[in-house]
């Protein structure tokens, strides 16, 4: 049994639930997963997967045998990928979590010069607000908004995104518009509201003018924890929004949206990329977090870091 065979294939079969799948991920037959399993299996005298007719279900003992897997074959490819010849031209999987709304309006966009560039990059896109797990999760980096809650990983800043408050048209026409932040308390106004992920709360917007602070705490008939949906709601007219300004911009060209209060400021938003913490970055993280960086480099109402 080659070793390093049997632990890949126990990889794809746990990553992709079916010896099928990893058979055609790995180009062999099913007949040679089987096998590389079953050897594995019998070399750890450890039952690591629960097969059926209908699904394959990772056993206990299976489960904390891929975490360790992972990490060596991850390891493995970062020695080959450390070399001179193999750093010229990184290579393989690239997990990569982002938000909705980047990824929809800034990265996916970009991807086609980032695959000219890095031919070899296997890129897995994640698109979510929810907080991931980076190291339980198997996710090779996150891209995320506002100061990082995890301090066990390494992060590098690549812009700060600017905030604005805006709202639609037929919004305006209702509650009518704001001369201040404290108007958007009253009766007649409504915030959409965007849920942290892990606690479930509001987040709280607070503005700046001339040394004055103003809490905005305004009522809110709608909150939600996903981007594209806080923007959309936003857009019918749900509430007044608060939102980095590159994904208000195509809606307020447009018309659908409206800038208010623009002479008061809320602080930027910082914008990180974040990853494990191993012993080093591998040569495709290294050129995927330098690309990001550039791409987001040039981008209107994203600051430098």
């Amino acid at each position: 049994m080659d070793r390093f065979d049997a632990l890949q294939a126990f990889a794809r079969v746990v990553e992709t639930g079916s010896f099928t799948k990893a058979a055609r991920a790995l180009d062999v037959s099913n007949t040679t997963i089987t096998q590389l399993v079953q050897q594995l299996e019998a070399r750890l005298r450890v039952k690591l997967l629960h097969r059926t007719t209908r699904q394959v279900r990772v056993t206990e003992d299976g489960a904390a045998y891929y975490d360790r897997v992972v990490r060596v074959l991850a390891d493995l490819e970062d020695a080959d990928t450390g070399l001179s010849s193999a750093a010229a031209a990184p290579r393989g999987r690239l997990r990569v979590d982002v938000p909705s709304p980047l990824a929809r309006l800034v990265l996916v966009p970009a991807l086609p010069e980032f695959q000219a560039r890095y031919p070899d990059i296997e890129l897995h896109l994640g698109v979510s607000d929810r907080m991931v797990d980076v190291i339980g999760d198997h996710v090779d980096c996150v891209i995320r908004g506002g100061e990082l809650e995890d301090s066990s990983l390494m992060a590098r800043r690549v812009g700060s995104l600017a905030l604005g408050l805006y709202a639609a048209p037929a919004y305006l026409q209702r509650a009518g518009r704001p001369a201040h932040p404290r108007e958007l308390a009253g009766e007649e106004h409504r915030l959409v509201g965007y849920l942290r992920w892990r606690s479930g709360r509001i987040a709280p917007v607070t503005l700046h003018r001339d040394g004055e602070a103003v809490a905005v705490l305004g009522r809110h008939a709608l909150a939600v924890d996903d981007g594209n949906a806080y923007l959309a709601a936003g857009v019918a007219g749900l509430g007044v929004l608060c939102t980095p300004r590159y994904m208000a911009a195509p809606h307020v060209a447009r018309g659908e949206l409206v800038p208010l209060l623009e002479d008061w400021r809320a602080a930027p938003m910082p914008l990180y990329i974040a990853f494990p913490p191993h012993r080093h970055v591998s040569a495709k993280l290294r050129c995927f977090i330098d690309w990001v960086a550039e791409l987001l480099a040039g981008q209107p109402d994203i600051a430098p870091p």
